[in-house]
């Protein structure tokens, strides 16, 4: 008799397709759970730049764009106002000291001259008409004085005849008494007249004075208005190249204080730098730069900082502590690098034109086997024109990426090949 044979439910075959469906689904959903959705992106390795991060001695130099200036420059200034009457120099020639430049013609200055001149002239004619009027009247005293002496002489004989003739009683005392009037009359007269000449004398004296401070200022002034006439000469007031000439026609006003000319003393030369206001704080006297001409290294200093700040830069001055290139001309624009700090053991990663797309802010990093490099957050402190200092995100002897990020987008990794 035959029997029913039940059919299995969970046959082999069912068994597998089911674990093979259930394993798929693992797979998914671990995928989707615990899989690696960052982007990526292939790139040749050849065509980075691979640098290691390593600690150093760092000193931070920042690039600065200067121009070479002559050592000593001097401005030639029209002290006086005037008309150009000549020019004697052309901008570009070589002027020594002294050498004029241009004459200027001031005709209301002339005219001050001349009267001044004149009004010395009449003041000088009083003070010695007042000095022969001084001595006219010390002559006359003389004489008066003689007159007096005689006078008295003569009065005092008929004084000293009339009291023995009184003692004889051979005269009156009427007659003595007139006789020692008039003596003591006489002597009161020289007296007075002596009185007088001094005074006189003390005030002619004091206006001889006041006279002659008077000459004097007249004199002083004079002299300044002469000087002034001199001025209307602009000369070179130091040797070198006459690099600018304002005043290029016969016949142009110039106004007092107006800028004529420019002389460079070509005895040496300086670097001047226009610095970020940024870094004001941080530049000092004496700090040095190096810069490289004629495939030789020279070095700087700075000599004068200028604190007045122009859209959002200073000035610095630099000189050669050392010897002056051969060659370098006036006008030539050089890039030194200024030294901002001493030297310190520091973590750092070569320059490279990654910084221009991640602002310093992240790069990638290259890991072990050199086929995967990683985005990574780190900070970036100072540097010079070789390294960056790394303050965060990095260690010493780890690989990244410096080379420019420009093509790479948002990739979170790069497969390098």
């Amino acid at each position: 008799m035959d029997r029913i044979i039940k059919k299995k439910k969970w046959t082999p075959k069912k068994i597998a397709i089911y674990s093979i469906a259930a394993l798929f689904v693992l797979f998914v959903g671990y995928t989707f759970l615990f899989g690696d959705y960052s982007s990526k992106l292939n790139v040749k390795k050849e065509r980075l730049t691979i640098s290691t991060v390593t600690a150093r001695e760092f000193q931070e130099r920042i690039p600065i764009t200067a121009t070479v200036i002559p050592i000593k420059t001097v401005y030639l200034d029209a002290l006086e106002g005037g008309r150009v009457d000549e020019i004697y120099a052309e901008a570009g020639e070589m002027v020594k000291l002294g050498d004029p430049i241009v004459r200027l013609e001031n005709t209301n200055l002339r005219l001050n001259v001349m009267q001044q001149q004149a009004s010395m002239l009449d003041q000088s004619n009083e003070l010695r008409n007042t000095r022969l009027k001084m001595d006219r009247q010390k002559i006359d005293l003389y004489n008066k004085l003689a007159d007096l002496d005689y006078e008295i002489k003569k009065s005092k004989r008929t004084f000293n005849g009339n009291q023995m003739l009184l003692e004889n009683k051979i005269i009156s005392r009427q007659e003595y008494e007139d006789s020692k009037d008039i003596y003591d009359y006489n002597l009161r007269k020289k007296e007075l007249a002596i009185e007088s000449a001094k005074y006189d004398s003390i005030m002619m004296a004091i206006q001889i004075d006041q006279l002659a401070g008077s000459l004097r200022r007249l004199q002083e002034n004079l002299q300044i208005t002469k000087q002034r006439l001199e001025n209307l000469t602009i000369a070179a007031t130091a040797s070198g190249q006459l690099t600018s000439l304002n005043a290029e026609y016969t016949g142009e006003i110039k106004t007092a204080g107006e800028r004529i000319g420019q002389i460079d003393v070509l005895d040496g030369f300086k670097i001047r730098a226009g610095i970020d206001e940024h870094y004001l704080p941080r530049v000092d006297i004496g700090q040095t730069a190096e810069f490289e001409f004629s495939s030789s290294l020279y070095e700087l200093k700075i000599s004068k900082i200028f604190p007045e700040i122009t859209d959002g830069r200073f000035n610095i001055d630099l000189v050669f502590t050392d010897e002056v290139p051969a060659g370098i001309r006036r006008g030539l624009t050089v890039h030194p690098r200024l030294a901002l700090g001493g030297l310190s053991e520091q973590l750092t990663i070569d320059r490279g034109g990654f910084f221009q797309e991640t602002g310093g802010q992240w790069i990638y990093v290259v890991n072990g086997s050199g086929d995967l490099a990683t985005k990574r957050d780190i900070q970036i402190g100072r540097r010079n024109t070789e390294f960056y200092e790394v303050l965060e995100g990095l260690e010493e002897g780890e690989k990244v990426i410096t080379s420019s990020y420009e093509n790479y987008g948002d990739a979170k990794k790069l497969i390098l090949k």
